[in-house]
């Protein structure tokens, strides 16, 4: 068993004085902040089913002036500007506004706060859509069927391309004018022309219409995924019972205050985080935690936002504003996690900008290369197999799906409780060499309790509780806690005088007039104060009154129930295990035998803790990643440390949901594991979609160069495959059901 390199000192526990010092670091610095809300505003972009055209939006609202900032959420169609000024906002809104109008006609634009389109509007466009196809399909139909006259022949097909693929020409001519050249309505618009131009005029309706096919079961499938990640967050309340007055009034969330008092019925959703003030009930906390199983809430417990009463009526008085709330601060999150990308996303996107213009150009070589080296080729058939080199070439299942597989495995951690904030970690967590565990909170339920009470031979134990219960009065630490509540009532802070906190040694403070020291042993030994040493299982709180040893106080910590299974999985994956602890050699090396723990550090400050950290990142294996798990707040330097910071978060932790990466809303340690195991079925996906698209698009690519594949064939490798990939991507968010 390794122990740390000062493990000969004297023991000192873990306490309060941990997270003072960490406090002025409570955000990692591998963690972005979202922009301010005064200067940033959002756009809600309806219709928008093209990845790359997204893309495309991102990229020309970001030139707009005046625009500090701009990332486009195409699985959410949400698109985030941040302005440079408070009183640029409203202009650089307008301007992107008329901006994507300008790009994308079909595109509906809401911004954030007002009415969503109706509903009956997207039908409305769906009819019109689906009778111009109609139109065109008969059209076609009856060019095919009848015996018509070569002119007559040739005006049907026409009229058939127009209804059919019109909207699709018309939005290439104008993509041309605005200087973007290389997306999928160029590709068709090219090939389809360019076919009828040559006399294939079947051939070149048929292709359109396939597309439009395609594109239609395509938009389905979009808009399905996006439904199915909606539906996982949709825990955002839709009103608040104020109790006003001896009267109860139905109001929007936003406008309750804290301290206002709310009822929330059976059935309803709990709108804003409170204390229940009167009444009995079971909750559903699935939609934050995943887990299924009610729970029981009465007078005096803390209630969160998202949560469903289930049974009673219960009286909440509100302690946080609408914005400030869990169920806000999730939804936030969540929305906003697509913006930090994972490699494999950015690479993609990159790829597609060099992939699409080099086959665009490789396709006109195809064209008239070979007519002009080659004896007897002819140019009709060298530009049918350009043509069709055009449309294969569109990156959509690529660009589309890759994100979609992100989301959808951020959804599927989001319903087994696990918040991740940006598709980076989630890839970071398929390459993890190292998990490094905290202790208190995280592998042991940090419910502390006196076991045991030593004391010098002219000290009572009543006393040495009484005084290190008041030397304590003003601790949140759960070894305080324990102290006070093994005491059995509230201390006389009345009594307690020349309060001081020492970093990872303990307390100093006046008692009765006495001068006090409660913590480690370092503590005393600073103080040139003598005492045993202590080997029982546990924290120890050494008490010195008046510059004398007066006794000590061990208090324990129990391991939750699945900590050894975590560590046994995390092990049997192939990863290393390790704790840093504060507590004493003995202590944290028990809790590591138990567990099947690799190593443990012990008796370590925050700082240690972070040197620590610098070590083990030394010995990573190459690609390989570290990830620590921490309760939140306390552990905040060493979770920016890592490169997967992991806070067991509880519910509505705020400091946990600020200082990790990834936060467990469930305290649990084994949805660490879970979350491993999403993203690597998210890693799966991912790279399967890849293969899929890339290896069709590039067999097509070359049978066309050699004249074995025809336009159907190529419009199949663009659109066929996309929809493939999106349906193969929405299955990762199934995987958050299971239970590793």
């Amino acid at each position: 068993m390794v122990t740390s390199k000062n493990k000969g000192e004297p023991e000192r526990i873990p306490c309060n004085v941990c997270s003072t010092e960490s406090s002025n670091q409570l955000v990692p610095s591998n963690t972005s902040p979202l922009p301010s809300a005064e200067t940033a505003g959002t756009l809600t972009l309806k219709n928008l089913d093209c990845a790359d055209c997204a893309a495309e939006i991102e990229k020309a609202v970001r030139k707009i002036s005046g625009v500090r900032s701009a990332n486009m959420n195409f699985v959410a169609g949400r698109l985030t500007i941040e302005a440079e000024r408070k009183a640029l906002l409203p202009a650089v809104l307008d301007e992107a506004e008329k901006t994507i109008h300008r790009m994308e006609p079909d595109v509906r634009i809401n911004r954030e706060g007002t009415e969503q389109p109706e509903k009956d509007e997207e039908e409305k466009s769906d009819r019109l859509s689906m009778i111009a196809f109609g139109a065109g399909a008969l059209l076609f139909l009856i060019g095919i069927l009848l015996p018509l006259p070569q002119n007559a022949k040739f005006a049907v097909f026409l009229a058939s391309l127009l209804f059919s693929g019109g909207k699709v020409l018309l939005q290439a001519a104008k993509n041309i004018l605005h200087g973007r050249v290389f997306d999928e309505n160029f590709l068709m618009a090219v090939a389809s022309v360019g076919a009828f131009c040559i006399g294939e005029f079947s051939e070149s309706v048929a292709v359109m219409l396939f597309y439009q096919v395609g594109e239609f079961f395509q938009e389905r499938a979009v808009r399905r995924s996006r439904s199915s990640i909606a539906s996982l967050m949709d825990i955002r309340p839709d009103y608040a019972n104020l109790k006003i007055n001896g009267e109860t009034r139905r109001v929007s969330p936003e406008e309750i205050r804290p301290d206002d008092r709310i009822l929330i019925f059976p059935g309803e959703k709990v709108p804003l985080d409170g204390i229940v003030e009167d009444g009995t009930s079971f909750l559903d906390t699935s939609a934050l935690t995943g887990e299924s199983s009610p729970r029981r809430i009465s007078a005096g417990n803390e209630i969160f936002s998202g949560f469903i009463n289930q049974t009673g009526v219960l009286t909440v008085r509100v302690t946080k504003e609408f914005g400030q709330s869990t169920v806000n601060k999730i939804l936030d999150m969540v929305q906003n996690a697509s913006s930090k990308k994972a490699p494999t996303e950015n690479f993609i996107t990159k790829f597609a900008k060099i992939y699409t213009p080099v086959v665009v150009f490789s396709a006109i070589a195809l064209a008239v290369i070979p007519p002009l080296v080659i004896p007897g080729a002819r140019f009709y058939d060298w530009l049918s197999r350009a043509l069709t080199f055009l449309v294969v070439s569109c990156p959509c299942a690529l660009v589309l799906s890759i994100p979609l597989s992100f989301f959808g495995g951020i959804g599927a951690a989001s319903k087994s409780g696990i918040l991740v904030k940006g598709s980076n970690y989630l890839e970071a967590l398929n390459r993890v060499d190292t998990v490094v565990f905290d202790k208190t909170g995280t592998l042991t339920k940090g419910t502390f309790r006196v076991v045991q009470i030593n004391t010098a031979s002219d000290t009572t134990q009543e006393e040495v509780l009484r005084l290190a219960a008041h030397a304590e009065s003003y601790s949140s630490h759960p070894i305080a806690l324990a102290v006070r509540s093994a005491y059995g009532s509230d201390p006389d802070t009345s009594l307690v005088a020349d309060y001081e906190e020492i970093p990872g040694k303990g307390i100093r403070a006046s008692v009765d007039g006495k001068a006090v020291l409660a913590g480690n042993a370092k503590l005393l030994a600073d103080g040139g104060i003598e005492c045993p040493e202590i080997t029982e299982n546990g924290a120890v709180v050494y008490l010195a009154v008046s510059g004398r040893y007066a006794g000590h106080i061990v208090i324990a910590d129990e391991i939750k129930d699945d900590s050894a299974a975590t560590i046994r999985d995390l092990k049997s994956s192939g990863i290393h295990t390790s704790m840093l602890t504060g507590d004493n050699r003995a202590t944290g090396e028990k809790v590591a035998e138990e567990l099947g723990l690799e190593s443990v550090y012990t008796d370590l400050l925050p700082l240690q803790k972070v040197e620590q950290m610098e070590r083990f990142h030394s010995r990573m294996r190459d690609g390989g990643k570290l990830v620590f798990v921490g309760d939140g707040m306390n552990d905040a330097p060493v979770l920016a440390q890592a490169d997967v910071g992991v806070a067991m978060g509880g519910i509505g932790s705020d400091a946990a949901i600020e200082a990790a990466d990834i936060v467990l809303m469930t305290d649990e340690p084994s949805k660490l594991v879970t979350a491993i195991r999403i993203a690597r079925q998210t890693h799966r996906i991912v790279w399967e979609n890849i293969i899929l698209a890339l290896g069709v698009k590039f067999l097509i690519l070359i049978l066309a160069a050699f004249g074995l594949a025809t336009m159907w064939a190529a419009v199949f490798g663009d659109v066929g495959v996309t929809i493939i990939a999106v349906l193969n991507s929405i299955r990762v968010i199934n995987s958050g059901k299971k239970r590793s």
